[in-house]
């Protein structure tokens, strides 16, 4: 993936959808290595922009997941996003669920 294809939603305002925008979710994936859950990524389409958030971690871990949020044009470059992720995760043996 290109280095301008995602913008990170970390300080600026990015991620932030148009205001009143409802979000559209279009999937989830969680990855699993040995059993525990690892990363949650979620896509999200706000007509006109697509955000994927990542959770790192698990819920059920003592402390709290970590979270970004990055911002694609359109859901295209998002599933893009996702699928390299995912391809990289399986790669490393990760198990992957929707």
């Amino acid at each position: 993936m290109s280095a301008s294809a995602a913008a990170p939603a970390s300080g600026a305002s990015a991620a932030t959808p148009a205001p009143g925008a409802e979000p559209h979710e279009l999937y989830v994936r969680h990855a699993r290595k040995n059993g525990r859950l690892l990363m949650t990524m979620r896509a999200l389409d706000y007509q006109g922009s697509c955000i994927v958030d990542v959770q790192l971690g698990s819920a059920e871990a003592d402390k709290k997941p970590e979270t970004r949020s990055y911002r694609f044009v359109d859901a295209r470059q998002a599933t893009a996003f996702v699928t390299e992720a995912v391809e990289a995760l399986i790669y490393l043996g990760c198990e992957i669920r929707d």
